[in-house]
């Protein structure tokens, strides 16, 4: 299962899941929500969530959430047609939103 899920990570992701790079990238998402919903100065729609998971041996509760459950986070970035244009997962569910923003690289 693992092994699939990095080939179809490596063959598909630049197909369907290319970050913006340029500020004409970043100013195209921006055009699509001012059209699509009237919505000026946005580059991208941002949320999280948590998946559930069993935890990995020896974790302890590392992964273990404030819903009451063990699981680990998707952070995904969507254009306003809500295509997927920036997508982090693997963060422990112990981290708060302010954790997975700052561990991930479209911050920076």
């Amino acid at each position: 299962m693992h092994e699939t899920c990095k080939a179809i990570v490596a063959h598909l992701k630049g197909k369907y899941l290319s970050t913006p790079t340029t500020q004409k990238d970043w100013i195209y998402i921006s055009d699509g929500f001012k059209q699509d919903w009237q919505f000026p100065n946005c580059i991208g729609a941002l949320d999280g969530k948590h998946c559930k998971i069993l935890p990995p041996c020896g974790t302890g509760s590392d992964f273990y959430n404030y819903k009451g459950y063990f699981s680990i986070v998707l952070m995904a970035l969507v254009n306003s047609k809500y295509e997927f244009v920036y997508v982090d997962v693997g963060t422990n569910g112990r981290v708060s939103d302010g954790g997975v923003w700052n561990k991930c690289k479209l911050k920076q």
